[in-house]
């Protein structure tokens, strides 16, 4: 191995061990929550990470990316791939509803910045992120996450 695979190597040991231990503990009930229409806990940072340098928060740094490298090595790995992908169809099933009211008005912003932030990464190959941006942000991405992104 070398070059960008060690790279994706170590960034994804790096995400297991950031992301997996939350996601266990707490994806049962975020998806519950997704799939009965409104987020009432607080799992935002884990389930829908968006770049480390839009969070203010400690707990946003902790659990942000860092760049569109280390959100490939996340969409790389099997189990958050897939459960990014069924946490966000989960929002997709309430298409029509605000997704403030669905996320709260804060966590909406998150999930727009999430949704641009891993449309980038997928080189558009995942729709499911196109699709939240379409659905409840009219096709506006997060310009945040693009500037950061452009940097």
């Amino acid at each position: 191995m070398g070059g960008l695979t060690d790279c994706l190597t170590k960034r994804g040991k790096k995400l297991t061990q950031r992301f997996h231990a939350p996601q266990d503990r707490d994806y049962p009930t975020a998806l519950r929550e997704l799939r009965q229409g409104r987020k009432t806990s607080h799992w935002i940072w884990w389930i829908f990470p968006q770049l480390a340098s839009l969070g203010r928060s400690p707990r946003a740094r902790e659990y942000g990316i860092a760049d569109l490298a280390e959100a490939r090595a996340y969409l790389a790995d099997p189990v958050l791939r897939a459960r990014l992908v069924e946490a966000s169809e989960a929002v997709l099933a309430h298409a029509g509803t605000p997704i403030e009211e669905i996320m709260g008005p804060v966590d909406a912003l998150k999930l727009r910045s999430c949704a641009t932030l891993f449309e980038a990464a997928s080189k558009k190959k995942e729709p499911v992120f196109t699709r939240l941006l379409e659905t409840f942000y009219e096709g506006e991405r997060c310009p945040l996450t693009l500037d950061a992104l452009a940097r």
